[in-house]
C-alpha cells in the first residue's frame, strides 16, 4: 500500500514560524539575523525557550530540553511552521523521546537539512510532508540568495517544478513514489527505528552528504541495499557531495555510488542543487513525486497542491 503524507498548509503573512535547535548550538546572533529574515518575509518569527543553551560544548542543550523546544513547536496551535537553526549531530537522541503522533497530531511544515534528515524520516512515518531545505544558520547571512528565496516562495503556495539539464552520470528512466532520505549519515543509522521513511515502498530516495570519506559513503550505501532499501526504490537523486573523499580512484562520488546503483536499474539524476553546497534547492519531502530521467535532461515535479513555479537548473 502506497504511503500517503498529508500537506500542510501554505503560509500567510502574519504566520508565527518557530525557530528552535534540536541538534548543534548556534549562537544568538546568527538567531536573530534568521529571525530578522521571516520577519522580513512576513512572518512573526517565535525563539525556543532553550534556543542559546549549550551542553557538552557543542550541543544546543540536553536531549530533554532540545526535545522540550520540539514539542512545544509541534504543540502551538498558533505555531505554523518550524525552522530549525542548526544541523550537526544530536537529533538521534531524540527519536524516541518523542511519539509519531505529535508530528501528526500537530501537522507543520517542518524546515531544515543535514542533521535534520531525522526529523524529516520521523515526520515522513507520521503522514506529515516537510521541507528539506536551508535554515537558520543560512538565513542568517541575508535571505537573499536563491535557495531562500525559493524556500520562501514554496512556503507561501508557490511548488517549484524542476527542469536539469543532461548530466553525463544519469541513468535514464521515468519513476514515481515518495521522496525520502536525505543526509546519508544521518538517515542510514536509522533504519528500523520510526524515523526510518526508508521503510515505505515505492521510495525515491534522495541523498547528499559532507565531509565523508568515499569509503564511508560505500558502507552506507552497502547497508541501504543489504536492509533492502535499495530494491524498494524506484529511483535515486544524488544532490551534493561536498567536500567528500577522492581515495578511490572512481573518479567521483557519485560514480562509486553508480557502480552499485546500475544493479537495480531505476533512474538516477545527478547533480541535485540540494545539500551543502553553495544551493540548497528545497524538496518536499513526504510527497509523491515523479522523476523523469532523459538523454536530453532531467525533472523533479511534485503531486502536491500549489501554484507550479518552473525553476530551470543550472551548473
Amino acid at each position: 500500500m502506497t504511503h500517503v503524507c498529508i500537506m500542510p498548509g501554505f503560509l500567510e503573512a502574519g504566520d508565527k514560524v518557530a525557530l528552535i535547535s534540536p541538534s548543534y548550538f548556534l549562537d544568538g546572533e546568527s538567531v536573530f539575523k534568521a529571525a530578522a529574515v521571516l520577519r522580513g518575509w512576513g512572518l512573526e518569527p517565535v525563539v525556543g525557550p532553550n534556543v542559546g543553551k549549550k551542553f557538552a560544548g557543542q550541543y544546543a542543550g540536553t536531549a530533554g530540553e532540545r526535545v522540550s523546544d520540539l514539542r512545544w513547536a509541534l504543540e502551538a496551535d498558533d505555531i505554523k511552521a518550524i525552522v530549525f537553526n542548526r544541523g550537526g549531530y544530536g537529533s538521534i537522541h531524540l527519536i524516541d523521546l518523542l511519539p509519531l503522533s505529535e508530528f501528526s497530531s500537530h501537522p507543520k511544515w517542518l524546515v531544515g537539512f543535514s542533521d535534520i534528515s531525522t526529523f524529516h524520516g520521523m515526520a515522513t512515518r507520521a503522514g506529515v510532508m516537510s521541507v528539506h531545505g536551508t535554515m537558520g544558520s543560512f538565513l542568517a547571512a541575508g535571505g537573499t540568495d536563491v535557495s531562500s528565496v525559493l524556500l520562501r516562495d514554496l512556503l507561501f503556495g508557490k511548488v517549484p517544478s524542476y527542469s536539469l539539464p543532461a548530466h553525463p552520470d544519469n541513468v535514464v528512466g521515468k519513476a514515481s513514489g515518495l521522496l525520502v532520505g536525505g543526509n546519508l549519515c544521518t538517515f542510514v543509522p536509522n533504519l528500523g527505528s520510526q524515523a526510518d521513511a526508508t521503510a515505505c515502498d515505492d521510495i525515491i530516495l534522495f541523498i547528499e552528504e559532507v565531509e565523508e570519506s568515499m569509503h564511508n559513503i560505500d558502507r552506507q550505501l552497502n547497508i541501504l541495499s543489504r536492509n533492502g532499501v535499495l530494491s524498494r526504490c524506484k529511483g535515486v537523486v544524488l544532490g551534493e557531495f561536498t567536500g567528500c573523499g577522492d581515495e578511490f580512484d572512481y573518479g567521483s562520488v557519485e560514480k562509486m555510488l553508480l557502480a552499485s546503483l546500475r544493479d537495480y536499474h531505476i533512474p538516477v539524476l545527478c547533480g541535485f542543487p540540494a545539500g551543502h553546497g553553495e544551493k540548497n534547492f528545497p524538496l518536499i519531502m513526504g510527497s509523491q513525486v515523479t522523476l523523469d530521467v532523459r538523454d536530453d535532461g532531467a525533472s523533479l515535479d511534485f503531486d502536491v497542491a500549489g501554484d507550479r513555479v518552473p525553476i530551470a537548473v543550472s551548473w
